[in-house]
């Protein structure tokens, strides 16, 4: 049996110990990340998570043995991408992924690395005088030409494609221009907790979205219950509400005399009256004259008709959404 160093050892033991220690266990690649940064990043973390850097093969030992009290969380061992480092937390795997990908910062783009998106330099003036700039930009294939005695880029150009790599020109005519297109930070790719491993693409929620997705369900589940008169706490109210509009409705409708019915049936029988007359108003002798007189006062208005809107209840299902608006922020806070 080959000897395996002891430092190795203790270095798998002492991964053990944070992956028996933490409820979460992520792995996160550090690739690219200048070291003040990644140090800022680290006092940023502080009492939040522990992020310890090592070998592959030895996380993956560390995976292995932890396996038989956390299951699956040897499933991470198929995410090491990069400069691989261990992050446990007591968070939420959305709320660790929301404060890495905040954390992110805007650097220049060095020659050699690859870009993850396109890099694109927009149109307008470079704030340059005409000099030899003109030709640096015009050699990496960025249109330009010297207008009202400053340097111009005349249209919007993509200068590196995504997945493409930077080229050493590329990257000193980024810089000059003060455009830093990547994106530098801890990049989680994939977190444990309770026996499910969570990767970077489930984790990107759009907050706006799921908030307003939620916010709409609330709704539909409103009116549904509503419609259907099934009653809640939050829906009891606009229930009886409207059930008592549509008897009203009804009453006033099949001219049933009741004390809430009694004027609008007057009133929708004036209305109908007054719109009869004043049809036959120009018949000699149609009309009397009390009649006539109570249209020349009186315009001839529409029946009235109860509203089923009960705008009431919109201040108590506003206040329902902002209960779910909490409880999301919950979440991402």
């Amino acid at each position: 049996m080959a000897h395996v160093a002891e430092w190795k050892k203790e270095e798998v033991n002492e991964l053990k110990g944070i992956i028996d220690q933490y409820d979460v266990i992520g792995i996160v690649d550090l690739m690219n990340i200048p070291a003040k940064q990644l140090q800022e990043m680290r006092k940023s973390l502080k009492d939040k998570a522990v992020i310890r850097m090592s070998k592959i093969n030895l996380i993956n030992l560390a995976l292995e043995d932890c396996n038989a009290d956390k299951n699956n969380i040897v499933d991470l061992s198929e995410h090491m991408e990069g400069q691989v480092a261990l992050i446990a937390t007591e968070m939420n795997p959305f709320k660790l992924y929301k404060i890495l990908e905040d954390s992110k910062t805007q650097a220049p783009a060095k020659p050699g690395t690859i870009a993850p998106d396109d890099i694109i330099v927009p149109e307008g003036d470079t704030g340059f005088e005409p000099g030899p700039f003109l030709g640096e930009l015009q050699q990496v294939g960025i249109p330009a030409k010297i207008d009202k005695g400053k340097i111009c880029v005349q249209k919007e150009t993509v200068v590196v494609k995504a997945g493409e790599e930077v080229s050493k020109q590329v990257a000193a005519t980024l810089s000059r221009m003060d455009i830093n297109p990547m994106e530098v930070g801890i990049d989680l790719k994939a977190v444990y907790e309770e026996e499910a491993v969570y990767t970077s693409d489930v984790l990107a929620i759009d907050e706006e979205q799921t908030l307003a997705d939620i916010q709409n369900a609330f709704r539909n589940a409103f009116n549904l219950s509503v419609n259907a008169a099934i009653p809640t706490d939050e829906t009891i109210s606009t229930i009886i509400t409207l059930a008592y509009t549509r008897a009203i409705n009804v009453g006033v409708a099949g001219a049933i005399m009741t004390s809430e019915t009694s004027e609008p049936i007057i009133g929708l029988a004036q209305a109908k009256m007054l719109a009869i007359a004043s049809e036959i108003a120009d018949a000699p002798g149609a009309i009397d004259d009390e009649l006539a007189e109570k249209l020349s006062n009186v315009a001839v208005a529409a029946a009235p008709v109860v509203e089923e809107v009960v705008e009431e209840e919109e201040e108590e299902e506003e206040s329902s959404e902002e209960e779910a608006a909490a409880g999301l922020g919950a979440l991402f806070g």
